[in-house]
C-alpha cells in the first residue's frame, strides 16, 4: 500500500511560521480624566516641561504638557482616542475629544531600538484613557544610560486657549490620576 508522506519535508515550508507570543497585558487603571482633562500615564512625580532634561521637550516644540518621573513600569493612555503611531518608546493617540497627545518615554531612548519596551498597542488601535500602551524596563534605560521620564505632550497645544498643569508639581501621582487641563 501506498503513503503518502513528506519524506523529503517538502511541505515543511509552507507552514506557517509560529506567531510570537503576545505579551500579557497589564489591567487597566481608573482614569479621572474628562473633555478636558488628561491623566498621568504612569504613577511618579510630576515635573513641568520645563525641567525635562531634553531641549525639543522643555521648550514645547511638540506642545505643552508635563512628564512624571515614573515609580512603576506600565504606561497607560491618558485620553480615550485612536492610536496614530507606535514607536517602542513613544505612542501617538488622537484623542476622541479632538486633543493630539503624545506619550514619550525618556529622553533619547530612541537610540535604544524598541529594547526595554513593550508594546501593548498599535497603530489604528482605539484605546480607553487607563488603559495600558506600553510597559517599560526602567533598570535597562538606566542601565543604558538614558532618563525614564515619561512625557505627556499635547501636540496640537496650538488649537487650545491653554493647555496647564493641575497636578501639583513635585507631587506623585497615580496612574489615571488628572495632571493636565486643556482649555478651548
Amino acid at each position: 500500500m501506498f503513503e503518502w508522506g513528506d519524506p523529503m519535508g517538502f511541505f515543511d515550508r509552507f507552514k506557517k511560521a509560529a506567531e510570537p507570543e503576545k505579551p500579557a497585558v497589564p489591567a487597566s487603571v481608573t482614569a479621572q480624566v474628562s473633555a478636558d482633562t488628561l491623566c498621568a500615564p504612569v504613577k511618579g512625580r510630576v515635573c513641568k516641561m520645563a525641567d525635562i532634561p531634553d531641549p525639543v521637550f522643555s521648550s514645547e516644540v511638540l506642545g505643552k504638557g508635563c512628564g512624571v518621573w515614573p515609580e512603576a513600569d506600565v504606561v497607560y493612555a491618558p485620553v480615550t482616542g485612536t492610536v496614530t503611531v507606535t514607536m517602542g518608546h513613544a505612542v501617538g493617540i488622537q484623542g476622541d475629544d479632538g486633543v493630539e497627545v503624545l506619550v514619550h518615554v525618556g529622553v533619547d531612548t530612541v537610540n535604544m531600538q524598541g529594547e526595554g519596551f513593550t508594546g501593548y498597542v498599535a497603530q489604528g488601535d482605539h484605546v480607553v484613557a487607563g488603559q495600558a500602551i506600553l510597559g517599560i524596563d526602567r533598570g535597562k534605560i538606566a542601565s543604558a544610560g538614558y532618563k525614564d521620564v515619561v512625557v505627556l505632550a499635547v501636540s496640537n497645544s496650538a488649537e487650545f486657549a491653554s493647555v496647564e498643569l493641575c497636578a501639583d508639581e513635585d507631587s506623585t501621582v497615580s496612574a489615571g490620576e488628572a495632571v493636565l487641563k486643556v482649555a478651548r
